[in-house]
């Protein structure tokens, strides 16, 4: 595995923004002495019932960036999201940016690619994505440093993006009271998810961990910030030590008790894509719905 350099003493400018439909938190990640920025993990909202799709989140997003006058650089997906879907290609094509995923997002595609019975026409090679990033890869926000750690195990696409004094964690980890994610989709495996976390832990104590989803524990508030040395100590999934063999045995046991999210069928089909709507022979925006498929 390559070392991931970091560089603590460089501090981005970092604005959340909460959806409580689907209990994620995207980011506006900004450089102070360029007045560049990265998005990450923006939401599409979709009412699946109506099969209405509009962009109150992204709008949201888009105003930050014009009141604070930044340029995006970046719109950067830390995984594949099964639960809620991404606005990339909006944000593109009014703000610009390059939308960049994990290289492994090839792997996502062909395993869902057949699941969907996509056929021939859908790209498997992650070309719908501006750039895929290797472990280890770097890029810049302006002129703040960004490194991408590989974290598979949630799903095999799974990055965590370390900007200057901040690591985005994706779904790797939750806030302490959270624990972990879940490692039973297809291609998620609790003992690489173990392996993931501790590369994640072992960046500096005082760094800043920002998740993508809370869901309020025993009904407090909101949280998306904490510490490497907070996450080390307090996790109740793998802090304090807790082995490798005990933590596949409680995920892959927890796992086996969960339902699916309810928009894992159309954020797939959306988010393995880049964020586009798959169309019908007739190019209208069209979802399948698979059974017993997953």
């Amino acid at each position: 595995m390559p070392e991931v350099p970091v560089q603590m003493n460089r501090v981005a400018t970092i604005e959340p923004f909460f959806d409580p439909a689907t209990n994620t938190i995207s980011y506006v990640v900004s450089d102070p002495q360029t007045a560049s920025c990265a998005v990450i993990d923006s939401v599409m909202d979709i009412d699946h019932a109506a099969g209405r799709i509009t962009f109150e989140n992204a709008d949201r997003l888009i105003a930050y960036i014009a009141e604070k006058n930044l340029t995006l650089e970046w719109i950067i997906e830390t995984h594949v999201h099964a639960d809620h879907l991404s606005a990339a290609p909006y944000l593109q094509d009014r703000l610009g940016g390059k939308i960049a995923i994990s290289s492994n997002i090839r792997v996502i595609q062909d395993t869902f690619g057949k699941i969907f019975n996509e056929g021939t026409e859908f790209r498997r090679d992650g070309s719908q994505f501006d750039r895929l990033l290797e472990d280890g890869d770097s890029y810049a926000i302006g002129s703040l440093p960004a490194f991408a750690i590989a974290t598979p195990g949630h799903t095999p696409a799974c990055m965590t993006h370390v900007i200057g004094n901040a690591a985005f964690v994706g779904d790797t980890l939750f806030m302490p009271d959270g624990g972990s994610a879940r490692a039973d989709f297809p291609g998620g495996d609790a003992g690489v998810l173990y392996d993931s976390i501790q590369r994640v832990l072992s960046l500096p104590e005082e760094m800043r961990l920002f998740m993508c989803h809370d869901y309020g524990p025993g009904g407090r508030e909101i949280r998306w910030e904490t510490t490497v040395a907070a996450e080390k100590a307090d996790n109740i999934h793998v802090g304090g030590g807790r082995s490798r063999e005990a933590f596949i045995r409680f995920r892959t046991e927890r796992d086996a008790r969960l339902g699916m999210p309810k928009l894992i069928l159309p954020s797939l089909q959306v988010n393995m894509r880049a964020g586009e709507v798959p169309r019908d022979e007739d190019g209208r925006a069209m979802l399948k719905l698979p059974i017993n498929a997953l």
